[in-house]
């Protein structure tokens, strides 16, 4: 992007002209959630102004109306994933909600004693607790992928992985806490091989790359609007349409059924059958409105912009003495994780906050991960399209002051 791209963007996002303990806001916490640009909020603001009504079940013309945006807004989806048909997407709140969604349906239907569950050993909790869970439940067993001193998904180790009980693997797209990219084509055919079906957690990968669920191949994609300059409360599950087909729901209430009686239920068709209850209408509005932002501005040119600042800020804090960088694989997202010798990580994101600089401090919901290198958290460091190397600039400063 060019400098005068840059400031047309981050003009788009109100809150980023807001000034931290007199320091120019460097937000620099994006894997945690982006910011929202003015068309999205703005978007909210018509659909309450002018559409607001529950949808689905109403005849009039505002239920209509919203029932309209909802639907419209799960088309947008599946065009900006590559999904072979709408059915195929159901609107959750988030990422966590999306896997648990297929832990328990998938567990309940499929997970039997002796079992075994493959993920890899840099998940989030998000795309391991609920593994356990399941595993728990069935009394089968969690299989690791283990990763190297770079945070490298180790491949041969889950080829000698994927067994006759595997019955499905569930890794990460990019990881959150170390920003590794693994090869999810490669993951997904050496599964398939075996007849595994495989869920990936796309949640750090759906803002930065085209992704393309036809030609990933993957069974279940999950992501969360709000890291996609989306409202909070939304996300996406995509399934393929046989699973979702086979999968029995995940909650009972409301719009998820055909018939009801005191002796039994008929549930309806995906996506109906995984939607149980009143929607976020105006999450998937203003997801749609996002989606529509990103492509505008283009996910090469974003996914070029934010490789290049993460290459100048891998460069710049080699200046600061007793940094060490966590995650140094060949491939990553735009995801940037430190420690500093004599300083908890929570001590240097306090410090880097009194200069304006936003970053995560904590263990990212990835403990096993951390525990990998023998730290119980990091400083993180994670950019969107509206940063630029002044924001890195004001980081390396003060990363400085913290070192002083």
């Amino acid at each position: 992007m060019t400098g005068t791209d840059f400031v047309r963007l981050r003009a788009d996002f109100p809150l980023l002209t807001k000034r931290i303990n007199g320091h120019r806001l460097a937000y620099l916490d994006s894997a945690a959630t982006t910011q929202k640009p003015l068309e999205v909020i703005e978007a909210l603001r018509r659909y309450y102004l002018e559409d607001n009504a529950n949808t689905h079940r109403g005849v009039h013309f505002l239920s209509d109306r919203a029932t309209d945006l909802y639907e419209a807004a799960r088309e947008r989806v599946r065009c900006f994933v590559n999904a072979a048909r709408a059915d195929e997407i159901v609107f959750v709140r988030g990422t966590t909600e999306a896997i648990n969604l297929v832990a328990a349906s998938f567990g309940r239907a499929f997970l039997r004693a002796g079992d075994e569950i493959v993920v890899s050993a840099m998940e989030h909790h998000s795309n391991l607790v609920p593994w356990q869970m399941a595993c728990e439940q069935a009394g089968a067993a969690l299989r690791v992928v283990p990763i190297d001193d770079d945070g490298e998904f180790d491949f041969d180790a889950y080829e000698q992985l994927i067994g006759p009980r595997t019955r499905l693997v569930a890794v990460t797209h990019v990881s959150n806490a170390l920003g590794t990219v693994t090869p999810v084509r490669r993951i997904v055919e050496r599964a398939h091989t075996a007849g595994v079906p495989v869920l990936l957690d796309g949640a750090q990968a759906i803002a930065h790359a085209r992704v393309d669920m036809q030609a990933i191949g993957c069974d279940f994609y999950a992501f969360s609007g709000h890291k996609l300059y989306a409202p909070m409360g939304i996300g996406v599950l995509y399934g393929k349409a046989e699973w979702l087909a086979k999968l029995p729901p995940y909650q009972g209430g409301g719009h998820m059924i055909r018939d009801v009686t005191f002796a039994r239920t008929e549930y309806d068709a995906p996506p109906c059958k995984y939607e149980a209850g009143t929607p976020n209408v105006e999450g998937a509005v203003g997801l749609a409105a996002a989606l529509d932002y990103v492509e505008r501005t283009g996910l090469a040119a974003i996914g070029a912009h934010e490789a290049a600042l993460l290459d100048y800020a891998t460069a710049r804090v080699g200046e600061i003495d007793g940094l060490r960088v966590i995650g140094t694989a060949r491939e990553k997202g735009a995801i940037l994780s430190f420690v500093m010798e004599g300083f908890t990580a929570q001590e240097v994101g306090t410090v880097l906050d009194r200069h304006g600089v936003a970053v995560r401090s904590g263990h990212h919901c990835a403990l096993p991960a951390m525990r990998r290198f023998g730290i119980e958290g990091t400083a993180r460091a994670s950019f969107a399209l509206y940063n630029d190397r002044e924001d890195v600039d004001q980081l390396i400063g003060a990363l400085q002051a913290v070192r002083r």
